[in-house]
């Protein structure tokens, strides 16, 4: 409970610090700055452990980390491009059959640790990129990413056969221009054949990116005069606290995009186009910020806060390498310079001790997602859900639908775990309540055979009861063992542990330990301020844990 104190207290030490240095942040507070983008990098770290593909936990957490200059393990960056090259040989090179982003996102992340993406496991990821109309189809994303993409490494632009129109850069750089709407900037589909009739003008974060697309080419006269009426038009639309709003609402990534965008331009942050009442974009930044925990989306905390976190750390990555006179964010001439991976398949990864039989789970349906975790209903647990959905190991309730807050039986839980661990031993089970028939026999035989499930009683497992959270925690930890991780904690150890949370004297004896560990080891979030250790397990919950056991085991 000290610990919780301690903590709320230098918030909101940090956070009167911040307000009462609001409007000259950049000028008076470079350290600031700098202690900024070194804690959330370590949020960062702490947050996304198995950096995957994807757009959360995945590409922007990779770009920030690897352009803040923070001093990050090489095995960081190696064990992601292992992974991306699982991911592009499991989908056989083709990332989605629309959505060209998911091309462009993983170059620039690429790019950012010195890897070229027209060799990722033998396929080269910039030949989407030459078939115009496949880019465009998305909206005013396709074109602009595909700018940024291509140019963040200067590749050549990629030619590919089986385009009906072979794309250039000029004419992605046209697609942009002809989109502007009236007032100067940009919104997804806004100019196009696509907008909708109640169209609310620009948008600001489509106009920053497309800003930052545009800024390597503003030796062109019409370019030139697009960047002039665009910042124009931003500059109207920024609010007396120094931050944007889309979609109505005052939000951390919309103030990003147009950061970054000031950065790839060349414009200081401190124009004062940009300063409201003393207050700069920074500033605005600064008061969704948290430290120790990232950055909000809105003020109250709504929305994807690990999205919020992920942008809000490469914008003030950005604003720190323009304070430095440094390259600015996607003109990485001097990006990482990573050494040659070791390679090898996922039967390859975890720890020294682990037991032959886990094997690490393969990506075979690549950006698998469910529309209630996604969008305006982005969760929190959203990148680990979509991890292990990739891996086919934990699938949707319905084709679209997660169903996230939906509680798991003991049954579901043995099952998703023999997945994850990729166990498929089987044998005798002393379970009466457990027919031969049912279709979780043998992942229940199965993981009473490793150990990691026992009965409510000698002869029933209650395979149809919701699994509490310190039930799942007792398993994890055996879990872990079979992973070659050490679980024993000394009693001292487990009291200090577990003193921090107001409820922990209502978990049960026997599980203290098992939680005590899983807080330790991160399979459990230590910023929680309640362990709940009788409430029923949550499907979000438990892909979260089973994520974090397998981030932790080195098996992702």
């Amino acid at each position: 409970m000290l610990k919780k104190c301690r903590f709320l207290t230098a918030l909101i030490l940090v956070m009167l610090l911040i307000l009462s240095q609001a409007g000259n942040l950049l000028a008076a507070a470079p350290d600031t700055l700098a202690a900024a983008v070194d804690d959330t990098a370590r949020y960062m770290l702490k947050t996304v452990k198995s950096p995957q593909v994807g757009s959360i936990g995945g590409e922007w957490a990779v770009l920030g980390l690897a352009r803040s200059g923070y001093d990050v393990p090489e095995e960081y960056y190696q064990d992601y491009y292992a992974a991306a090259e699982e991911c592009v040989r499991a989908c056989k090179g083709i990332l989605h059959e629309k959505k060209y982003t998911e091309y462009s996102r993983l170059i620039v992340a690429l790019s950012s640790i010195g890897k070229d993406a027209r060799d990722v496991a033998g396929y080269d990821l910039t030949r989407a990129l030459g078939d115009y109309e496949k880019t465009i189809w998305q909206g005013l994303n396709g074109p602009i990413w595909a700018l940024i993409a291509l140019d963040s490494a200067n590749y050549p632009m990629p030619v590919n056969p089986e385009a009906k129109t072979q794309a250039t850069r000029q004419m992605y750089i046209d697609r942009i221009l002809e989109c502007r709407l009236s007032d100067g900037g940009w919104s997804l589909f806004g100019g196009t054949s696509a907008a909708s009739s109640g169209d609310g003008g620009s948008d600001p974060d489509i106009t920053g990116m497309a800003l930052q697309a545009l800024a390597k080419y503003q030796d062109q006269p019409a370019v030139a005069e697009a960047v002039k009426e665009a910042l124009a038009c931003m500059s109207e639309k920024q609010s007396a606290a120094g931050g944007f709003s889309s979609w109505g609402t005052a939000n951390s990534e919309s103030c990003v995009q147009i950061i970054v965008a000031l950065t790839e331009l060349g414009v200081s942050l401190e124009d004062e186009r940009f300063i409201k009442d003393g207050k700069t974009l920074l500033d605005n930044l600064m008061t969704f910020y948290l430290p120790g925990q990232g950055f909000l989306h809105t003020a109250d905390g709504s929305g994807s806060n690990q999205m919020a976190s992920e942008q809000g750390f490469y914008g003030l990555v950005a604003a720190r390498r323009a304070a430095q006179a440094k390259n600015s964010l996607y003109r990485m001439g001097d990006a990482l310079k990573l050494g040659a991976s070791s390679g090898g398949d996922a039967t390859e990864k975890g720890l020294p001790g682990k037991n032959p039989d886990v094997k690490a789970p393969a990506i075979i349906q690549p950006g698998k997602t469910f529309a209630d975790i996604t969008g305006v209903n982005a969760h929190a647990n959203q990148y680990a859900i979509e991890a292990l959905a990739a891996r086919g190991i934990m699938g949707g309730v319905t084709d679209d639908g997660f169903q996230p807050e939906k509680a798991l039986t003991r049954a579901e839980f043995a099952s998703l775990l023999t997945r994850a661990l990729g166990l498929i031993k089987t044998g005798d089970i002393p379970f009466t309540d457990i027919g031969a028939s049912a279709w979780y026999h043998d992942a229940a035989a199965c993981a009473y055979g490793y150990g990691l499930i026992k009965g409510i009683t000698a002869d029933k497992y209650g395979p149809a009861s919701a699994v509490t959270i310190q039930e799942a925690a007792a398993i994890l930890v055996r879990a872990a063992g079979l992973c070659g991780l050490e679980t024993k904690m000394e009693q001292g150890q487990i009291r200090d542990m577990l003193a921090q949370f107001v409820d922990y004297q209502s978990s049960s004896a026997w599980a203290r330990g098992s939680l005590a560990y899983c807080y330790e080891s991160g399979i459990l979030d230590q910023n929680d301020l309640e362990i709940r250790p009788k409430a029923q397990l949550k499907r979000c919950e438990a892909a979260q844990m089973i994520y974090n056991l397998l981030s932790v085991a080195r098996l992702l």
